[in-house]
């Protein structure tokens, strides 16, 4: 068993999120990390910021550091993501160097200096999309046959779920909700290609590396239209911020995506809107906060779209 503190904002995140799972797998997160420690033969170092994963530096018995994280595994999205990294194998994408999936459990390789590309916006914006695209195009690849990701189609329940639940104009409008919605199905329904997407590619998962200039961390792992991709970067980094400096950088973005990853402009700036309002859509699942500069952008967006 290993002594952890847990800040209130995290504990309060994995119970809204998972409900009495999160619950028992906070009473158990102690015994748990102490198994795994032991059984990887790991040392605690440096705690890193906690959303809804625990997540720590840990030494290794070779002497190399790496990052633990643990995290409740009913919700699946771990071994989403151990699946992701497996397949992604280091190209693009931090490595995954263990995986535990009963105790909801990942090894993963560090990326140092692991200076989020964050820290070039909006001074240097130009190179931190050039980053981002080059990292997309590592990672993109034709999904193999009965690899177990979930399609991205999937995704198109959150808009359902919200209308249902709102059967008149709700926190997000209404019209919003129903055009991202149809141009939802209508992106997925006519991708040229399906491949390995991360499913949650912004400034803040693409940092600095040794290996590589820069390694994607935290993927979903979902399979579908490689333009999904770039509607989150859209609105990132500092998606609940007010300052709109970021959305003023939108369309040269958008140009920049379109041109560096083969996609026509009119594709990019639709799958930025439908990302824009799922985003919104999302945070009300979880009772967050309105009008995010993520609905801002589809605001904007919404006179270009064809």
């Amino acid at each position: 068993m290993v002594d952890i503190a847990l800040p209130a904002t995290f504990t309060r995140t994995v119970e809204e999120c998972w409900g009495a799972d999160g619950r028992r797998w906070l009473a158990g997160l102690p015994q748990i990390a102490g198994q795994v420690l032991g059984k990887w033969d790991l040392t605690i170092e440096d705690p890193f910021p906690l959303s809804m994963n625990w997540v720590t530096r840990v030494r290794r018995s070779d002497g190399t550091t790496a990052v633990l994280k643990l995290g409740v595994p009913e919700g699946g999205h771990l071994a989403d993501e151990a699946t992701a990294l497996e397949f992604f194998g280091g190209k693009g994408a931090v490595r995954l160097l263990a995986r535990d999936d009963i105790q909801g459990a990942l090894l993963i390789e560090e990326a140092r200096p692991g200076v989020q590309a964050r820290s070039l916006v909006p001074h240097r914006d130009v190179d931190a999309t050039a980053a981002l695209i080059d990292v997309m195009r590592r990672l993109h690849r034709p999904a193999p046959p009965g690899l177990p990701l979930p399609d991205l189609d999937r995704r198109v329940a959150s808009f359902d779920d919200h209308l249902r639940r709102f059967p008149d104009d709700g926190p997000v409008p209404r019209h919003l909700v129903e055009r991202a919605r149809e141009l939802f199905a209508g992106l997925c329904a006519t991708a040229t290609e399906r491949v390995v997407l991360h499913g949650d590619l912004h400034h803040d998962n693409v940092l600095t590396a040794d290996r590589e200039p820069w390694l994607a961390i935290d993927p979903h792992g979902v399979i579908g239209d490689p333009g999904y991709e770039a509607g989150a970067l859209l609105y990132n980094p500092d998606p609940e911020g007010t300052d709109d400096t970021v959305l003023d950088l939108a369309e040269a973005r958008i140009e920049q995506l379109a041109d560096g990853l083969g996609i026509p402009v009119e594709r990019v700036t639709a799958w930025g809107f439908v990302q824009g309002v799922l985003s919104e859509v999302w945070t009300f699942e979880g009772n967050g906060t309105a009008n995010m500069r993520s609905l801002r952008l589809a605001e904007r967006l919404l006179p270009l779209l064809s």
